[in-house]
């Protein structure tokens, strides 16, 4: 912007001079059009019609040139006039910006001598502050790929939501439910269309439908998703070596993760067994009907925690 100013003040001094310039050739002009006036009038009655004629074209032309000249006159003071305006304007813009960087320059140097002087953080540390604040902007664009990356992630959630529902299609959600709770899906399968009661052998309905899960899931090779066992608090009789819920929850689990793997095909390294008994339940254990809900077989559908804390791993050209 100063160089700006400076080009418009050289060529401010370019006009001023053409001005000067201008004065002088319509001065000398001036003068010789009054002595041709003054000699034409002194002379009018020695010259012939036909001299005349042409001393008074020739006056003609001078009175034009003579306008030329005033209106280039005018342009130039007028365009003199407007650069003027225009550098005074530039001169109070520089002002301004020097003053709000000054104040910038003053805010951040009473914000680190306010930070020295506590005794939790040393001349290192402020300097490491300081520097952070240097990179703000930096940090700033890093944030919003980090938020376009979560915003994409929730996009692959919802689509893997549709897709699953499409491919169960219009079962009761009291038999199957499927949601998204804070970036984990939730596939909720009820006991009662996978097990016998107080059973943990899987009914042929129960394998058209984890059939149809498993389809969906084999599309996303690198997907990782845990089958979960949850009971009532009934407390369960102990027979056939299974001693409480627990036990029940355990073996309901790898029922389901073992036909997963021999029948659809899923890979065993990408999915976990887990047991939860009664100890996680979705609704109270008083009634019939919040019991009949506790008791499920839950797909936990895991997020890509490697690959979301990539995500997290500061830039390397953040780190200087």
């Amino acid at each position: 912007m100063l160089n700006f100013a400076i080009k418009n003040v050289n060529y401010l001094i370019f006009i001023n001079q053409t001005i000067i310039n201008n004065k002088k050739t319509m001065k000398v002009n001036r003068i010789f059009l009054i002595a041709i006036l003054s000699l034409s009038i002194l002379g009018t009655s020695c010259v012939s019609k036909k001299k005349y004629t042409q001393q008074m074209e020739s006056l003609e032309t001078l009175e034009q040139q003579y306008s030329k000249k005033q209106s280039d006159l005018n342009a130039c003071i007028t365009a003199r006039d407007n650069y003027i305006k225009q550098i005074e304007d530039l001169n109070r813009l520089l002002a301004e910006k020097d003053k709000e960087t000054d104040n910038l320059t003053k805010a951040n140097t009473m914000v680190l001598n306010q930070l020295e002087t506590l005794s939790v953080i040393s001349s290192s540390q402020a300097e490491s502050i300081r520097q952070s604040m240097e990179n703000i902007g930096m940090k700033d664009a890093y944030i919003q790929n980090l938020q376009m990356s979560i915003a994409k992630k929730d996009s692959l959630n919802m689509a893997l939501v549709m897709n699953l529902k499409s491919a169960i299609g219009n079962l009761d959600d009291e038999d199957v439910n499927i949601k998204v709770d804070k970036g984990v899906i939730y596939v909720d399968i009820s006991d009662k269309l996978l097990f016998a009661s107080g059973s943990y052998k899987i009914t042929d309905r129960a394998k058209e439908v984890l059939g149809k899960v498993a389809k969906v899931l084999k599309n996303q090779p690198d997907i990782h998703f845990m089958v979960e066992g949850h009971t009532d608090n009934v407390p369960y009789p102990k027979r056939e070596g299974i001693y409480d819920n627990w036990d029940l929850s355990v073996k309901r689990a790898t029922t389901v993760v073992r036909l997963l793997q021999n029948e659809y095909g899923m890979d065993p390294s990408h999915i976990t067994a887990a047991g939860r008994g009664e100890y996680s339940p979705v609704d109270t254990n008083d009634t019939a009907e919040g019991r009949s809900k506790n008791r499920r077989t839950r797909i936990v559908i895991q997020p890509e925690l490697d690959q979301f804390f990539k995500l997290l791993e500061t830039p390397q050209q953040m780190k200087k």
